[in-house]
């Protein structure tokens, strides 16, 4: 067969205009709930009520990627995405933007986001093998893509929010995500599927529930997910909440952002160089590096140091993070089959909704009645006790099986 990069790089355009799409509303959203409301609860409140739709929706999405099909998940998520990002500014400018208006408007547009994002990752092996691509390389590639995105959109809706107001940053979200469900559509590709799939034949609601089943009998991809599901229940608020907390009180949106994306650019060559990663150090040994080297990066980061300080621990926290990412995509790629594929990338999207929505009210409420560094402090310690059980657990081994 002919080797076509084609599909793969359509893949990594449309991924990077919906990560920059996605990561934008990631600072604008609490940024303005923030700006109605003055406090950090109704900021933790708005993110918590928003992810609800991808909590219990996710599976289900897995499900309908296997059914429909990865590329027009991709396509039809980002498209309806673009028209619930619209809604923002349009109620700004002939209504008021109130904060049960932005939670639902939040709500709308998490019931369709979550797609796109894990259709991508589940059709990487299937550009990945149009374009004779190892998946290491394929996935690291794909995640540095992803992080690259997520160190532009911060820095872009900082900046957009300062010169054309927090609202009106909504209609530069919907252009990106209107570029992503382009580059999607154009992409052609055969996706992989495995005959005689017994699950198949499954009613909708049991088909729906298989990655559960999954992946509770892969102890390897739990004890990923279990890594993972540790950063969104505790490391996400940082991001989410407290440092945007902590700039807004400094009223410095730029410096938020610089902050923001000197991490995610960090993580571009964590998730770059993950296949050279590999090839010295073991995939368990990758999860313990990255796991551990979180916290304590986080726990210089909670004194408020200096910016420049604040910079350089981000630098080596999005360091440490870059190759999880890929390390998980992989390891999921490997060992779940490509028709279950879906489903089981939909789980890793319900961790990423699960944890803000169950830690978010409550790390706002603390901060406002605490302050900032003592609760950004104890939740790098969090992750570091959370890490320590993660990177001791018997069944990581069997990541390089």
């Amino acid at each position: 067969m002919k080797r076509n990069l084609a599909p793969f790089l359509l893949l990594q355009l449309s991924s990077i205009a919906s990560v920059i799409s996605g990561s934008m509303v990631f600072i604008a959203i609490p940024w303005i709930a923030l700006e109605i409301t003055g406090n950090s609860a109704s900021a933790g409140l708005v993110v918590s009520l928003t992810a609800i739709p991808g909590l219990l929706l996710s599976p289900i999405l897995g499900s309908v990627i296997d059914k429909l099909g990865r590329k027009n998940v991709a396509s039809w998520s980002e498209l309806l995405t673009v028209m619930t990002s619209l809604l923002i500014p349009i109620v700004a400018g002939l209504w008021e933007l109130t904060l049960p208006a932005l939670i639902v408007i939040g709500l709308l547009r998490a019931l369709v986001g979550p797609g796109g994002s894990t259709a991508r990752k589940s059709l990487v092996p299937d550009v990945a093998a149009a374009g004779k691509l190892t998946l290491d390389r394929a996935n690291s590639i794909h995640e540095a893509i992803f992080a690259s995105g997520f160190a532009i959109g911060p820095a872009l809706a900082t900046f957009c929010i300062a010169s054309i107001g927090s609202a009106n940053t909504f209609l530069v979200v919907a252009g990106f995500g209107a570029i992503s469900a382009f580059f999607a559509f154009l992409i052609r590709v055969t996706e992989q599927h495995e005959e005689n799939d017994e699950s198949e034949k499954e009613p909708f609601y049991i088909y729906a529930v298989q990655g559960f089943k999954i992946l509770f009998t892969t102890p390897s991809v739990l004890v990923l997910m279990s890594a993972i599901m540790t950063l969104a229940l505790i490391y996400l608020p940082t991001e989410m909440l407290i440092l945007p907390t902590a700039y807004n009180e400094m009223g410095d949106p730029e410096g938020l952002g610089t902050v923001v994306s000197a991490m995610a650019f960090a993580s571009v060559f964590g998730a770059l160089f993950f296949e050279q990663i590999h090839k010295r150090i073991s995939y368990a040994n990758i999860l313990r590096i990255g796991i551990l080297g979180v916290p304590l990066s986080m726990i210089p980061m909670s004194q408020l140091p200096p910016q420049w300080a604040m910079i350089f621990f981000g630098l080596i926290l999005g360091l440490v993070w870059g190759p999880l990412l890929p390390l998980l995509n992989t390891v999921i790629q490997t060992k779940i089959p490509a028709n279950k594929r879906g489903r089981v990338f939909s789980l890793e999207m319900t961790v990423w909704s699960a944890g803000p929505m169950i830690s978010m009210v409550a790390v706002g409420a603390a901060v406002d009645t605490f302050g900032v560094k003592p609760i950004y402090l104890a939740l790098s310690l969090g992750v570091l006790v959370a890490g320590i059980l993660v990177a001791t657990n018997k069944y990581i081994k069997e990541l390089d099986i």
